[in-house]
């Protein structure tokens, strides 16, 4: 790796870190005014040492999707839709309740997702009725 290489790869990882570099003096900056530096001088398109970035723009569409069932799907819209989409979790295979009470306790005791303990059995009971085996 050249030296010209190695000042990239570290000009690349100060910038990801929020710190512009000024070439010459060797002056840190601050994040805010790295921000500010960044939308002065937006270019679409950056290369250097062979690569080249294009900037894009996407838009993803709105998650606003709510578990069906009303009532009965109070205590997981409260609480899974933290993490989880309404399809993600209704496209799941089937499972018996004894294993949809392991995958609760899983992400709340593992993954410490913020699901109300008291509301486990009714999200337990939720998914065995709907993504039970039947």
């Amino acid at each position: 790796m050249t030296s010209c290489t190695r000042f990239t790869a570290f000009a690349a990882a100060a910038a990801f870190a929020g710190f512009a570099i000024g070439v010459g003096n060797w002056s840190a900056i601050g994040p805010a005014q790295a921000q500010q530096a960044q939308k002065a001088a937006a270019p679409s398109t950056v290369s250097a040492a062979g690569i080249t970035l294009h900037s894009v723009s996407i838009e993803l569409p709105s998650n606003d999707r709510m578990f069906p069932g009303g009532t009965d799907a109070e205590a997981i819209n409260n609480n899974c839709l933290a993490c989880h989409s309404a399809g993600m979790v209704l496209n799941q295979p089937n499972l018996s309740r004894a294993d949809w009470q392991q995958e609760v306790e899983k992400m709340r005791t593992l993954y410490k997702a913020p699901v109300d303990e008291a509301d486990e059995p009714a999200i337990v009971a939720y998914l065995a009725s709907h993504k039970g085996t039947k």
